[in-house]
């Protein structure tokens, strides 16, 4: 009698290994979930036929930011700014020191101060004038640039105080920090684009190619002259 259970015992576990091993090797029908690809930023922006644009310019000299500025080699419309760039004056200072403003939309100027300041804005190129107005005690001024380029801002009652503008149509820009490092502000459709890149009085221009969800332009380097 022992025998027979210990057989019929036997003869279970095979059955249920058997069982076991048939379900372990039959495939699921479920779809397995997608990888992770450990950036989430940039596969979002795959999904738009965008890209996180990131690269290390030459540093500046004297402490000062490197910029770059991206522009699509083939016409296209540039979305609209989201909200208006503003510059303010406060301790006697232009906040910030560095301002892009959007080519044919408006940039508003403020005065936090309590005292008097005037603003002086002109294009470093050509020198000519955009504005120079007088600006009192929590007042604002608006004002549209209509041309690309750099523009020096300063104030003629406190001449210690100074800043930039950067006109560009483009809204594809950014600020790199002062070793280099950059990322533009906003993600870039993918196509082919003109990078600039400003590094004090240094100016370089190259090709690139912006591609789907992150490109990294590298280090970015100026000519060596000969």
């Amino acid at each position: 009698m022992s025998s027979r259970v210990t057989l019929v015992s036997r003869s279970a576990l095979a059955l249920a290994l058997t069982a076991t091993l048939v379900a372990c090797s039959t495939p699921s029908t479920e779809p397995a979930a997608p990888r992770k690809s450990g950036d989430p930023e940039g596969d979002a922006a795959k999904a738009r036929g965008e890209a996180i644009v990131v690269g290390r310019a030459p540093a500046a000299a004297g402490g000062l930011s490197s910029i770059v500025i991206l522009e699509p080699k083939e016409p296209r419309e540039f979305p609209p700014q989201t909200g208006m760039p503003i510059m303010d004056q406060i301790s006697q200072v232009f906040t910030p020191g560095v301002l892009f403003v959007r080519t044919g939309q408006p940039a508003e100027f403020r005065n936090s101060d309590e005292i008097l300041h005037n603003i002086r804005v002109r294009n470093d190129e050509t020198k000519e004038a955009a504005f120079n107005i007088a600006l009192p005690t929590a007042g604002t001024f608006t004002y549209t640039f209509l041309k690309d380029g750099f523009y020096d801002v300063g104030c003629d009652i406190h001449p210690a105080m100074a800043a930039v503008i950067i006109a560009s149509k483009s809204p594809y820009t950014a600020l790199a920090e002062t070793d280099g490092r950059f990322v533009v502000d906003r993600p870039v459709p993918a196509g082919a684009y003109t990078a600039t890149v400003f590094a004090d009085i240094r100016r370089v221009d190259l090709a690139v190619e912006i591609v789907a969800g992150r490109t990294n332009l590298g280090e970015i380097t100026f000519p060596q002259s000969k």
